[in-house]
């Protein structure tokens, strides 16, 4: 087996820019496996939900990556979603899979060999029938998430009745097109050991839990700097927990925060950002929207916010937040994943109630939120070290491949 693995990347959305996370997690593994020496190449949908100009891409980047992108529409189309009801298949992967993505694969796999094939979220797993028929590679499932999991937690919150019935239908295509395709892979790496534990109980597929890492070369060492002593929250709002999030803590946390502390300030930032929230107009609460560097961002305010009570994995800005050595708020649901203490490393908050007095603790002692900073960075410096995530990650390789 040669020192230096070939892989390739197969990605449900360009890895560059890495403005938000999935792209973050996907880059910093891309470009990790080329620090380490490896070889990569992807190839990467492009789409009207995330689109990138190829024109922009770094020619050092693509130089580095050989990346293509393929187009695929991804609009929801009313009557295929409609006509689906009368289906077993999962509409929600079924948008993925496009004559022009498949046909640029196989040129790819017809051109160049590789060792390692990875799959960035189950999404794309349609492709590993035409993988297995023009290579030998091993097959590996980079996952995200638990993906019906997500569709799981928001069908249960949803009140509306016609809303959750079609949820329900969507979750059980989805969890039994995500039972079936795990066994077509040859490893399965989860973004956290709690969705390890998972995959490990309903699969024999090997499964090694690689979190998401952060390379301390690019973390200030005078991080904290003096920030605003204010509320920010920063992700892609146009993913379904996040705008779920923001909307119960818009409409249930802030108004007993606002009471008590008339003076703090909220920030609201992210792509694809909701009209509904600029509709809002809540006293002290702006809205910001896309921010042209997410890092200034996050150092700018002391105090994270990260409302979920859907999804897995685990959270990338709530890494990244933590990494910057901010304090952080957030859900037991939105903390999955950390090996964190409770009040320590972050403060979870399940409520309006314990958010109100999370902000209480924080908020009006500065030095807390400091020092719970400060604690944060420590843990995600020793535990999402992106270059020993690296090494584990080859390491998972080289045992499914010999």
């Amino acid at each position: 087996m040669p020192d230096s693995l070939k892989v390739l990347f197969i990605c449900n959305k360009s890895p560059w820019p890495p403005g938000e996370g999935g792209p973050i997690a996907m880059n910093n593994l891309i470009t990790g496996l080329i620090e380490a020496g490896h070889q990569v190449k992807v190839l990467a949908v492009n789409s009207n939900k995330y689109s990138v100009d190829p024109d922009r891409i770094p020619e050092d980047y693509k130089k580095s990556t050989g990346i293509e992108l393929a187009y695929v529409d991804l609009a929801i189309k009313p009557l295929d979603a409609f006509l689906n009801l009368f289906s077993n298949k999962s509409y929600h992967v079924e948008r993925f899979i496009s004559k022009g993505f498949h046909a640029k694969l196989i040129e790819i796999l017809k051109r160049d060999r590789f060792d390692v094939v990875q799959i960035e979220t189950l999404y794309m797993s349609p492709y590993i029938e035409t993988i297995r028929e023009y290579t030998g590679a091993k097959i590996f499932l980079r996952a995200h998430n638990i993906e019906h999991m997500i569709w799981q937690r928001i069908m249960e919150s949803t009140k509306n009745p016609i809303k959750k019935w079609y949820l329900k239908h969507l979750v059980r295509t989805l969890r039994n097109y995500e039972y079936n395709s795990l066994v077509k892979y040859d490893g399965i790496i989860p973004i956290s050991y709690v969705d390890a534990k998972f995959f490990s109980g309903i699969t024999k597929t090997p499964v090694r839990a690689i979190s998401f890492g952060i390379d301390p070369d690019q973390i200030d060492k005078e991080i904290y700097g003096k920030p605003e002593n204010a509320l920010f929250h920063i992700g892609s709002m146009n993913w379904v927990p996040n705008i779920e999030g923001i909307k119960w803590f818009l409409e249930e946390a802030w108004p007993l925060i606002h009471e008590t502390f008339p003076e703090l300030k909220c920030y609201l930032a992210g792509r694809g950002m909701p009209d509904w929230i600029y509709q809002m107009q809540l006293e002290n609460v702006e809205v910001v929207g896309e921010v042209p560097d997410a890092y200034e961002f996050i150092k700018s305010k002391a105090i994270s916010i990260a409302p979920l009570f859907s999804g897995s994995g685990i959270r990338i800005k709530i890494i990244e937040s933590m990494a910057q050595a901010r304090a952080v708020i957030s859900t037991t649901i939105g903390a999955e994943g950390i090996n964190y203490t409770n009040g320590e490393h972050i403060m979870i908050a399940d409520d309006q109630q314990t958010f109100l007095e999370a902000v209480r603790f924080l908020y009006p002692h500065p030095e807390r939120s400091k020092k719970m900073g400060e604690n944060a960075r420590k843990l995600i410096l020793q535990q999402h070290n992106n270059k020993l995530l690296i090494e584990q990650m080859v390491d998972f390789y080289r045992e499914v491949i010999k």
